[in-house]
């Protein structure tokens, strides 16, 4: 209908039909749904395998939260996303992993230096042999992942 805003499921049909994966999750919606899971991060290894830490909300939230949730290690990377912006075309050679684990100076906030900056040999997409690695070391994955590859990143975790 005219005139009338385009329904969710729509833009989400859209965005499938067009290829257009970039969807980024607000923090204070990633605050509302994880309060409810905060017992269940310690010790563990958070793997956000889909995220640009630049621009990364997930990122965000495990880093200044490292301490409180108790978090062993985090890991994100990224698709060949050098940009700072969220409409990046992937048009980098290289892409990104980031490894975190925990702020050797105390304090809620990521220190620089205590995050491990490396860059893939490769693309950094989640099937590569490269990300399965890091897979591999995660307890706990939350990600946004590419909406037009969900089936096959939810097979991937199966897996």
């Amino acid at each position: 209908m005219r005139g009338q805003p385009m329904s969710l499921n729509e833009n989400l049909r859209r965005a499938r039909r067009e290829k257009n994966d970039e969807f980024y999750t607000q923090l204070s919606d990633i605050e509302n749904e994880l309060r409810h899971y905060g017992g269940h991060f310690s010790g563990k290894v958070v793997y956000c395998n889909c995220d640009d830490p630049r621009v990364s909300n997930f990122f965000h939230y495990f880093s200044y939260n490292f301490e409180r949730l108790g978090l062993k290690k985090l890991i994100t990377a990224c698709y060949r996303n050098q940009e700072r912006d969220l409409f990046s075309r992937h048009e980098s050679d290289r892409a990104i992993w980031l490894e975190y684990k925990g702020n050797t100076r105390g304090g809620r906030v990521p220190n620089l230096g205590d995050i491990g900056i490396r860059e893939f040999e490769g693309d950094g997409d989640f099937r590569s042999a490269e990300c399965i690695e890091l897979l591999e070391q995660a307890d706990i994955v939350v990600t946004n992942p590419p909406f037009s590859l969900f089936r096959e990143y939810v097979a991937q975790l199966m897996q």
